[in-house]
């Protein structure tokens, strides 16, 4: 089994964040998870648009106190 995938996008702005996260769920194999951290508060609006419109599953979604969100996204 390979190590969790994470991709740090903090610091960085939309679309960004998504354009990532969508790169490495395209590389992983349908029911792998990714995890994305994000700082831009416009990811907790379009990260879940993106999962929605592609078909992938928004497992979790949590906002730390500094601002970064956290995300774990299934592969669909």
């Amino acid at each position: 089994m390979s190590a969790p995938t994470v991709v740090d996008t903090r610091g960085q702005a939309c679309p960004l964040p998504v354009l990532k996260l969508r790169k490495a769920l395209l590389a992983g194999a349908p029911g792998e998870r990714v995890t994305l951290l994000a700082s831009d508060p416009q990811a907790a609006r379009d990260v879940p648009a993106f999962c929605e419109e592609a078909g992938h599953r928004l497992v979790s979604r949590d906002e730390a106190p500094a601002g970064t969100w956290r995300f774990v996204v299934e592969r669909g």
